[in-house]
């Protein structure tokens, strides 16, 4: 768009009134600290209505081109781009601070064939990148022989439009100014982080794909840094945003076109027109509790911001919307004990730390690699056990020994003391540790459908050490393979990092994400459940991320991006900033075709 569009736009949403920004922002290590669900209220100027004709739909109390609800990665990033497209922007935010879970999170975004790849000649190859993608994230539908790769058509496009425009979204925001983004450094790792699924044999670029916000690399600032510039851009470019305004209906006119939407604001309700789209980046419905016992496995704790309640589930129900899959969410294990004390909970546990720590289910028996990522070793809660109309893994038991907490104690959720962890067991021997993680589950029996330890628990989990203890020795996993691929062992580094003034040695034996458990006690357990970052199900969107209608055609107006739409990538957490790349990739998707359509 030209300079003077731009700029006649710009005085435009001067005229919205009664809108402020929060001018503070709110670290990730304030968000992390305590329960995770306290927010500080941000005062806000009251909204003086404005009427201006419906025609016929009845009165508007603000219009502007493109309403973009909520202001994390996915609502942001479109609300940055229409603007710079020159249209006249609103943005709508129920909480009383900017930035959703995207200021709680790293930060980090993971990009297909980003710029940094181009500069250093890395060929991020479109054929192999969806093979590894849909790979990944679809492996019951994938088919290499496939022209769609065993995709439906739309999921397909939609999966293509993440490869074909991300790098597009990146480089738009870099050349405006609204977020600077360098080679990914999480938390000071000098060297390009491993995708997630780095050993896959179609991915042929499994390291480097993931960019981070330039202000607030290395640091706890990373997520809220992100979501910061991308509204102090909005607030430098004058687009409104209103806070503590909640959405309660979709309007459509006679044609079916989505024209605005109905809010809650200061307890009345306010009309505002959409003349260009209505864009809903309102994250996930991970704090819905009675959507998560309908469409998840389970989900006792959650680090989303207390927002993520699905709002967008039953507005776009009704606008005649159709579900994509409800069941898919961005995962990870939690304390239990926290979870249980707290749904909100301040950190989840992402990279388990140690080298002599195993996890084991109710039978006393390893079930997955320890060092696997996140979302995908928390699924292994979930198998049923036909044979005993259980769920084996339902929750699963941290254990280690002296050396693991001694070494890398401070590394989530072993504590750098002892006292600062009000959920860890302790035990002189193993016997004894499990009597009392045995007392621990009782305690808790009307909260997890009974759970509690199997006879055989004990002998099964004495043998399970043991073996573990000769796969340490030898420097293999056969059973799991852990520690065989680079991802294990780059992400132990950073996350198992020893703490100062350890008086253990470091690891000796061949594979260092595997040490043999001391002959003597202590020992120690933590109990972890199945939790989430946040749920990523939701109204399905087309290449254009236009949320569909039930015969499968675009809703016109209406548009989804982030995690409260069915994720793009299936069940794949493709790498780190796995959720933020496709937020950022489809914000920006659908600010341009809502502006240019």
């Amino acid at each position: 768009m030209d300079a003077t569009r731009v700029e006649s736009n710009k005085q435009k949403n001067k005229k919205l009134e009664g809108t402020v920004m929060s001018e503070y922002a709110i670290g990730r290590r304030q968000l992390l600290a305590g329960a995770g669900v306290t927010v500080v209220a941000a005062a806000t100027a009251g909204c003086a209505q404005s009427a201006t004709s419906g025609a016929g739909e009845g009165a508007w109390d603000h219009e502007a081109d493109v309403v973009c609800i909520g202001s994390g990665a996915a609502a942001g990033t479109a609300a940055v781009i229409a603007a710079a497209e020159g249209a006249k922007v609103l943005v709508l935010e129920k909480m009383p601070i900017t930035g959703g879970t995207t200021a709680k999170s790293g930060g980090v975004a993971w990009i297909f064939n980003h710029f940094i790849l181009r500069e250093q000649g890395i060929k991020d190859e479109k054929p192999d990148a969806l093979k590894y993608a849909v790979r990944y994230g679809f492996p019951r539908h994938y088919d290499p022989a496939s022209p769609t790769l065993g995709l439906d058509e739309n999921r397909y496009k939609v999966i293509e439009a993440f490869y074909d425009h991300g790098s597009d979204a990146v480089d738009k925001l870099r050349d405006l100014g609204a977020v600077q983004f360098k080679q990914f450094r999480l938390f000071q790792l000098d060297r390009p982080a491993p995708d997630y699924a780095d050993h896959l044999p179609e991915n042929k670029v499994p390291t480097g794909r993931t960019l981070e916000p330039a202000v607030g690399s290395g640091s706890s600032a990373g997520g809220g840094s992100l979501a910061t510039q991308l509204a102090a851009y909005l607030k430098k470019n004058d687009t409104p945003i209103m806070m503590d305004t909640r959405v309660t209906k979709i309007i459509r006119n006679a044609e079916g076109r989505v024209t605005g939407v109905e809010a809650e604001q200061a307890g009345k309700t306010i009309r505002v027109k959409a003349n260009k789209g209505v864009i809903f980046g309102t994250g996930g419905y991970a704090h819905n509790v009675d959507l998560c016992k309908h469409h998840q496995p389970w989900i006792y704790g959650t680090c989303a911001l207390p927002g993520s309640t699905g709002d967008f589930i039953p507005l776009a129900q009704a606008a005649g919307a159709q579900m994509g899959d409800l069941g898919l969410a961005w995962r990870s294990q939690v304390v239990l004990g926290e979870a249980l004390a707290n749904r909100g909970v301040g950190l989840g546990a992402f990279v388990l730390p140690g080298d002599s720590m195993i996890l084991v289910n109710k039978y006393g028996k390893r079930v997955v690699n320890e060092k696997r990522d996140y979302n995908d070793r928390t699924q292994a809660h979930f198998p049923y056990d036909p044979s005993h109309e259980d769920y084996p893994n339902h929750l699963m038991f941290m254990l280690f020994d002296e050396r693991s907490i001694d070494a890398f104690g401070g590394a989530f959720p072993f504590p750098a003391k002892k006292g600062e962890q009000p959920h860890l067991v302790e035990g002189a021997t193993w016997d004894a540790l499990f009597n009392k993680v045995g007392a621990q589950l009782a305690q808790w029996s009307s909260q997890t459908g009974g759970a509690k330890l199997a006879p055989e628990f004990a002998a099964n989990a004495k043998e399970t050490i043991a073996r573990f203890n000769g796969y340490a020795k030898a420097g293999n996993d056969p059973e799991f393979n852990r520690g065989k691929y680079n991802y294990d062992k780059e992400w132990h580094l950073l996350f198992s990092a020893r703490r100062e003034g350890t008086t253990q040695p470091e690891n000796p034996y061949p594979n260092p994400v595997m040490h043999p458990f001391a002959d003597q006690g202590p020992y120690y357990c933590i109990v972890l459940g199945p939790g989430a970052l946040d749920t990523a199900g939701g109204p399905q969107i087309n290449e254009n991320a236009q949320v569909l209608a039930a015969d499968g055609k675009p809703i016109p107006g209406l548009y989804g991006a982030g995690n409260c739409i069915a994720s793009p990538t299936g069940q794949a957490y493709l790498g780190a900033g796995g959720t933020i790349g496709p937020a950022l990739a489809f914000g920006y998707i659908a600010a341009r075709h809502a502006v240019n359509s």
